[in-house]
């Protein structure tokens, strides 16, 4: 087996809000909005929307109503710490990075070499409008 992700579920505070950054996040990363569906899962209690591309589905989901006035973190047991998608260059990791701050995303750290993570490791930081932490990344490697 070859270690790819087929579709990816994340679970946002509210979807109203939520829809519209990812419309045009995904859009940024190559998904077309028109197959975009909705649909609900009654049986475990949540709504979802599915952004399809031919590489990877990317769902956001409802909250269960007992846990929509948590906090978002990162850090706890079970959480996503983030999510990296991998760029072709260095280049495309800044073309992104005004695509990603014009759809008003929360800038966490601008695109930049991050030599902690390795040698020519080039990343964008951003959060969502709710707090989760993506990454857009390019790295060379041998």
């Amino acid at each position: 087996m070859k270690p790819i992700i087929d579709h990816i579920q994340i679970t946002v505070k509210d979807l109203e809000i939520a829809e519209p950054f990812y419309d045009k996040f995904l859009s940024i990363l190559g998904f077309d909005i028109n197959h975009k569906k909705k649909g609900r899962v009654a049986k475990h209690e949540f709504d979802v929307v599915e952004y399809s591309h031919p590489l990877l589905i990317f769902g956001i989901n409802s909250p269960r109503k007992t846990f929509k006035e948590e906090t978002i973190h990162r850090r706890k047991p079970g959480a996503l710490h983030h999510l990296a998608f991998k760029a072709e260059s260095p280049e495309e990791v800044d073309r992104i990075y005004l695509q990603i701050k014009e759809a008003g995303a929360n800038i966490v750290e601008k695109p930049k070499f991050y030599p902690q993570h390795g040698e020519n490791y080039y990343a964008l930081f951003f959060k969502d409008l709710e707090g989760i932490k993506y990454e857009i990344v390019y790295e060379e490697r041998k």
